[in-house]
């Protein structure tokens, strides 16, 4: 006979959090969202942690090569999509790490026959207006000179002119050489007022460059999250099919995190991806699993080896998993369930496997929620999708900016992989759909907002980090009449014009 479970499954909009006693230290400032992201064992530190407790999605319409760099500015990860070619996924991780390395390689080159026209070409393909001109055009061959927006007016010179006629030759450059710590390389940036210094060889070859905009930058996001070498962190998901040529790619380019992206982990698929991980790297390549939504699911991936265990099928926005298949749980209770098997797994083993909440997530307050429940971060995907930085177009409809945003189990995404289970390499069925969200600008304004109204709810709490909220929280059921109390109502709201008697 089937298995019946006596309680329904709820969603995060089905709780409050009761306010407790806060002392005088109890403010925003003071709150640290620090959280692990690989698991550890009991008396070491994690070998890796995020400064706030948010990764994006392993979406196309997510996370892409702008979304790495963004969100890694603010202290979290973003996975970069794996339904693209091996190529090109291990492309989009090189090129954030090499985004802002303190020490940068050069993807933006020209050799000594270059014109102008090539400078504005390379110029409108890359962005880029620090150009090195290299007796062989690569990023590491001769330095003969350099090339910035200063050199050269548009308005006064023939395309046709030789780059040669106006780049700043070597003989006039400020370079350092190859060995220049990372501080004595800023501290000449600043005594030569430079935009740019070069890192050269003893023999003359470009190795890489520092510039000024990353020292600001890191003195502008305090919570950058940066690897050993400077560079920032970034992850990319994987599937089940083709880790074997995927992995040793990702982790050539500079990957510092994967995750098998499926909708459902509780497989043997999993179990043998992360056995092939292990035997191949061990523990020195880090991999999350998922997704699950009960004890069962946990304890299983975590037994296989998964550093972190993801959480939540049929949650997300644009997931109709549970509307074609009837499968899923709701994601507060699933989140319930797998922190009380963590904790025990924990108590069992004294290994910390952290948990991703997966989906579910609509307001701000549900990311809070989350935590007090015991999830170590959020994955998102409608979230971020909306700002920027998410690959996706921004289009006027209806008057009002969107950006398109579509799962990974829609025709549009064509992300078999992720659903297959042994049969024709097609979708057979669609479980996400293709959509529209409303655009809201940057991510660093958006990411902003919502950590500050988590750490105000913390410390309404009584608590200062992600762990002491878990120990504090009081957490209550509402009901369906207090949800509608808890928003605007029984007012005309002045940029809606009519009255709103629904929260």
């Amino acid at each position: 006979m089937a298995f019946f479970y006596s309680e329904p499954s709820r969603t995060f909009s089905e709780y409050l959090l009761v306010p407790g006693y806060s002392d005088e230290t109890c403010i925003p400032a003071n709150v640290s969202l620090k959280t692990p992201v690989v698991k550890f064992r009991r008396g070491e530190e994690p070998s890796l942690t995020m400064n706030i407790p948010m990764v994006s999605a392993v979406m196309q319409s997510v996370s892409g090569e702008e979304m790495g760099v963004g969100l890694a500015r603010e202290g979290g990860i973003a996975f970069i999509f794996v339904s693209q070619s091996i190529e090109s996924q291990a492309e989009m991780v090189r090129k954030v790490k090499n985004r802002k390395a303190g020490f940068v390689f050069s993807d933006t080159n020209l050799s000594i026959t270059a014109t102008l026209a090539d400078v504005l070409a390379l110029k409108e393909k890359s962005g880029h207006s620090t150009m090195p001109v290299t007796d062989d055009g690569t990023g590491n061959g001769k330095l003969l000179g350099l090339v910035t927006s200063r050199d050269y007016r548009v308005s006064r010179m023939d395309v046709t002119t030789p780059v040669v006629d106006f780049m700043t030759p070597i003989e006039k450059l400020i370079y350092a050489p190859e060995g220049t710590s990372l501080k004595e390389a800023n501290n000449i940036i600043w005594d030569e007022k430079l935009n740019a210094l070069p890192i050269v060889s003893k023999e003359g070859n470009l190795v890489s460059f520092v510039f000024r905009k990353d020292y600001d930058s890191h003195k502008g996001n305090p919570l950058e999250l940066l690897d050993s070498q400077k560079r920032y962190v970034v992850g990319a998901g994987i599937n089940t099919r083709d880790y074997q040529e995927r992995v040793p790619a990702l982790v050539e380019a500079g990957v510092d995190v994967m995750v098998i992206d499926s909708s459902e982990g509780f497989s043997a698929w999993q179990g043998k991806t992360i056995a092939w991980i292990r035997e191949t790297y061990g523990d020195t390549v880090k991999v999350g699993a998922g997704n699950v939504v009960d004890g069962d699911g946990f304890r299983y991936l975590a037994d296989a080896g998964a550093d972190f265990v993801k959480i939540g099928i049929g949650g997300g926005s644009i997931c109709i998993t549970r509307e074609t298949k009837g499968i899923g749980r709701g994601q507060a209770t699933s989140v319930i369930d797998v922190a009380k098997a963590r904790d025990e797994y924990f108590a069992e083993t004294g290994v910390y496997v952290p948990i991703c909440a997966d989906g579910g997530i609509v307001q701000d307050y549900h990311l809070t929620l989350a935590l007090a429940m015991g999830a170590d971060f959020a994955m998102l995907g409608r979230y971020f999708s909306r700002f920027d930085e998410s690959p996706t177009s921004k289009v006027l409809v209806g008057g009002n900016y969107m950006k398109e945003y579509w799962g990974e189990g829609s025709a549009r995404a064509r992300n078999w992989e992720r659903y297959d289970m042994g049969g024709e390499k097609k979708l057979s069925f669609e479980e996400g759909v293709d959509s529209y969200v409303p655009y809201a600008g940057a991510l660093s304004d958006g990411v902003s907002t919502t950590l500050s109204k988590i750490r105000s709810a913390l410390c309404n709490c009584g608590a200062l980090s992600i762990e002491e909220i878990r120990e504090k929280a009081r957490i209550t059921l509402v009901s369906s009449v207090s949800i509608v109390e808890g928003g605007a109502h029984d007012v005309m709201l002045k940029d809606a014009g009519t009255s709103n008697s629904q929260a």
